[in-house]
């Protein structure tokens, strides 16, 4: 039995964010990669893009900055240079600027420094494990996939729990702004204009912004340390310092792909064990050394992150494809997460997948996930601590998706668990 079988067409608009409200349109995926991998593909509202949907061609144009740019925005949006200037993060910046940005950030997110949060993580797991697992019916979502890096957001910048839920909730609105159960200002549906200027084109972004400020202003006076952000604060060998911008635009991304990406990884693997015949017993009888390697699975089965947008900054030949300077170029790591030229059924949750050379990370590339250790250990702890305690785990009614081309994932997810 699958988890998942497509069920669109072959022939979805990859621009349209409905496309993808019944889950990631992989029919459409397969018939690109097959007949037609480096495509056009009408825009909508926005100017065309070139898909890329091939493992080997993604790999290929991550890591080629010098011809396909971050620096011009990583979405499908189409945005005016001084709306690139006002909203953009380290992400949507190139080599050497970039590199200079992640060290700055880097130091706090290394390995090592992740690695001192596991008995952290395996405390509020058993936490949000024995609030959720009171009831033998519960939203996987909101009761446990969500609960986790939020939580964890909280040990890590230092604010208080009675802040967690604003902060998620205006981290999903930025990140989720195609979707009407997160975003009052929907980006397709509503005039945006007025926050042309603001991250993510959202009033939250501001609110956020204004936050960040006020956290970094009363620590400072208090003499508090910041969690993990006294690490980035710090200046770095050469002597330089994050600026003020950069820290608030760092804040805004720590908020939404800190939390947003981690809580659909959790809640893909859930779907997957409720519904994938035989996976809760494997994952029961795994060793130490296959959890270490099982969160990618995950991240590659869940792909939160389906898509990071380049421009063209030069003219490329790829597959007999001419890709003219200033073309939108989009690496659809949801795609390449599927590629049966790379993964052997595909479709299925395989623990023992290794080596795992997925994308879910945009590994390859200068911009990796900054997050990916601190995601790996959260997967890892919490999905272990789940199947530990459970017989069973059923869903017990329809599951839904967030309404986006960006950021794919289940927002509701009933499940029923027995103990």
């Amino acid at each position: 039995m699958t988890v998942f079988t497509p069920n669109d067409d072959s022939y979805a608009d990859l621009s349209d964010h409905d496309s993808f409200i019944n889950g990631a349109p992989y029919n459409t995926f397969c018939r690109l990669r097959k007949e037609d991998p480096v495509s056009w593909c009408d825009g909508g509202n926005h100017k065309g893009f070139w898909s890329i949907t091939r493992h080997e061609d993604i790999m290929l144009l991550n890591r080629d900055f010098r011809r396909v740019s971050s620096a011009q925005g990583i979405r499908l949006e189409d945005q005016t240079y001084e709306e690139y200037l006002a909203r953009r993060t380290f992400q949507e910046t190139d080599p050497p600027e970039h590199s200079r940005t992640r060290m700055l950030v880097a130091k706090a997110f290394s390995r090592p420094v992740v690695a001192q949060f596991e008995a952290d993580i395996q405390q509020l797991c058993d936490q949000i494990l024995d609030e959720a697992l009171q009831s033998s019916e519960v939203d996987a979502v909101k009761k446990i996939a969500r609960q986790l890096p939020m939580r964890m957001l909280g040990r890590i910048i230092g604010v208080p729990d009675q802040d967690l839920d604003w902060l998620v909730e205006k981290g999903d609105a930025l990140i989720a702004n195609t979707d009407p159960d997160f975003s009052k200002h929907v980006l397709d549906k509503d005039d945006t204009d007025a926050y042309r200027l603001m991250p993510f084109r959202s009033p939250a972004g501001v609110e956020l912004w204004n936050y960040a400020t006020k956290l970094m202003e009363s620590k400072v006076r208090s003499r508090d340390k910041l969690g993990v952000l006294s690490l980035i604060t710090q200046p770095n060998s050469r002597g330089e310092v994050i600026s003020d911008a950069e820290f608030r635009n760092f804040f805004c991304l720590l908020v939404a792909a800190g939390n947003d990406t981690t809580r659909y990884t959790i809640a893909g693997a859930i779907h997957a064990i409720a519904n994938q015949q035989g996976l809760l017993q494997e994952l029961q009888q795994a060793t130490d050394e296959t959890w270490k390697n099982l969160p990618d699975e995950f991240v590659r089965w869940a792909s939160p992150a389906m898509h990071f947008r380049r421009t063209a900054i030069q003219d490329v030949t790829l597959r007999n494809q001419k890709i003219k300077e200033g073309d939108k170029v989009v690496l659809w790591f949801v795609s390449a997460n599927r590629d049966s030229d790379v993964f052997e059924h595909p479709y299925r949750v395989g623990i023992a997948r290794t080596p795992n050379p997925h994308l879910g990370f945009g590994q390859g590339g200068p911009h990796v996930c900054l997050g990916m250790w601190l995601a790996r250990l959260e997967v890892r702890i919490l999905l272990k601590s789940l199947v530990s305690r459970v017989s069973a785990i059923t869903q017990s009614g329809d599951h839904t998706f967030l309404r986006s081309n960006f950021v794919g994932g289940i927002k509701q997810l009933p499940i029923r668990i027995t103990l």
